[in-house]
């Protein structure tokens, strides 16, 4: 009754399984390294460029507080919605 499946369970544990199970490690010891030094170089051109960035908001923020005092507290109105009464 089951014997058409008992070469393709043979193949699978022979040759797909081995397979597998290999490049589940792999990926799991890849994943569990860390960083390389491109990806390091990388995150800190990206955290320098968030602290410019920072900066920036700042210097932005002392201007309108100098220039414009209650900037802040300004709000715009809620834009209504079209179709409602």
């Amino acid at each position: 009754m089951f014997d058409f499946l008992f070469v393709p369970t043979i193949l699978f544990i022979t040759v797909v399984m081995p397979i597998w199970i290999v490049m589940h490690y792999r990926s799991k010891n890849a994943s569990q390294r860390g960083l390389d030094d491109n990806q390091r170089q990388e995150l800190d051109d990206l955290l320098s460029s968030i602290d410019q960035l920072t900066d920036r908001i700042d210097t932005l923020e002392a201007i309108l507080d100098n220039e414009h005092g209650g900037w802040r507290q300004q709000q715009t109105p809620p834009k209504q919605e079209q179709g409602k009464n």
